[in-house]
């Protein structure tokens, strides 16, 4: 009988160990309509995608550090990798400004050089992994932001892009979830729902015979 239980909970440690998160959120670009995003997190990736599992999706190697952007049409995959960032200006001030958590989670709004560049609520008791791989995601993607600043034409740069995206972009996720976010450019997310589900690692896969292309690098 001893034995039995034993297994019983070996079988029920496996079967959590198994598990995903999957996030929900609502998304909006200023003057779009908005538009579901799904992500969903295992100790090994987070897949990022409008909820079709045979759609495209962002896909995050958490062990490799490295990030592929998954288009089925053109049957290949882009390839990013973290790496190094030019310093910040001198002139950058950058505060992440955090009210002590309530009912609701806790608020922050982030201020650089006296523009407030987002604001919104976390919880950092919510799917703190999910909260970590987020974190993640951005330091890989940060140096590509980073490119796709700088090759923008002067008047449409602005510091805000470079804060959310780039040197100051891990700060929120490391706070804990987002439950709300609002940019500067009018970017907002909303968290819809968070459950747990059974790992299908075919979700988590290249698809077969794709292209892998290193994307640009700095």
């Amino acid at each position: 009988m001893q034995i039995q239980t034993l297994l019983l909970l070996l079988g029920t440690g496996m079967a959590q160990a198994a598990d995903m998160t999957v996030l929900h959120y609502l998304d909006q670009d200023p003057g779009d309509p908005p538009y579901a995003t799904r992500i969903l997190v295992t100790a090994d990736f987070l897949r990022m995608d409008g909820g079709d599992d045979a759609g495209d999706f962002v896909l995050l190697d958490r062990q490799q550090g490295k990030v592929m952007n998954v288009m089925r049409d053109a049957r290949m995959a882009m390839e990013f990798v973290p790496a190094a960032l030019p310093p910040r200006p001198a002139s950058w001030r950058s505060r992440l400004l955090v009210q002590p958590p309530g009912p609701q989670g806790q608020t922050y709004r982030l201020w650089v050089n006296g523009t407030v560049c987002s604001e919104g609520r976390v919880d950092k008791h919510l799917a703190a992994d999910a909260a970590r791989a987020l974190a993640q995601l951005k330091t890989v993607l940060a140096a590509t932001q980073y490119r796709v600043w700088r090759d923008t034409p002067a008047e449409f740069q602005h510091d805000c892009d470079l804060a959310n995206q780039v040197w100051d972009a891990t700060g929120v996720p490391r706070l804990g979830l987002p439950l709300e976010e609002r940019e500067a450019s009018g970017r907002s997310r909303s968290l819809v729902s968070h459950t747990q589900r059974p790992f299908d690692p075919v979700l988590f896969r290249l698809p077969d015979n794709f292209g892998v292309q290193q994307a640009p690098g700095l």
